[in-house]
């Protein structure tokens, strides 16, 4: 059995190595689409499941406080995570299905943005919702690990997280978050 130290080291080393080897690449792709985004006043939604949902509220709070300037649009954002009274009758009465990919389609309009989060890219509910946001013509941005399962193919802009440990993939998630919200405070 391997002690508490060797655990904290291995995971905090191997954590270390992943971060390194995210792609650089999409990450400017979403800082341009989010710096678009606030200065053509679009709306952002972002939403997730489980671990992922903690993160799209986190990131909606974020990006809605924290990058706030004098001489710049207010982002626009928000998650459908935090509405339990909608996101629990949609679930119940529609299916678990379609609690992201009904309200965006009452909300979101053409040119809106969509930052979908799911690590394993597979889940049924964050597909359906990057699949309405296509039809209507959003942006659409995808964080998700492992292999990037299907999200990766179905959006716009992807950061697959090199890793095939769920707790890394949420914790890089959130850093990521916390990156965007460095750059667009500054842009």
């Amino acid at each position: 059995m391997e002690t508490d130290e060797g655990i904290i080291e291995g995971y905090l080393s191997e954590l270390a190595e992943v971060l390194i080897n995210i792609p650089r690449k999409p990450l400017l792709e979403i800082a341009g689409a989010l710096k678009k985004a606030r200065m053509d006043k679009r709306h952002i939604y972002v939403f997730g499941n489980g671990g992922s949902a903690a993160t799209a509220s986190h990131m909606a709070c974020d990006f809605g406080k924290n990058t706030r300037m004098a001489a710049k649009p207010n982002l626009r954002v928000m998650t459908f995570n935090d509405n339990m009274p909608t996101f629990s009758a949609f679930a119940n009465d529609e299916g678990y299905d379609v609690v992201f990919s009904e309200p965006l389609k009452s909300m979101a309009e053409a040119g809106d943005l969509v930052i979908a989060i799911s690590g394993s890219g597979n889940s049924p509910n964050v597909l359906n919702g990057v699949k309405a946001a296509r039809e209507m013509g959003l942006t659409t941005i995808g964080l998700t690990g492992f292999a990037g399962g299907k999200l990766k193919d179905a959006v716009d802009i992807c950061v697959v997280v090199p890793s095939n440990r769920i707790e890394q993939v949420e914790d890089v998630h959130l850093v990521l978050d916390h990156l965007l919200t460095i750059i667009l405070m500054q842009a």
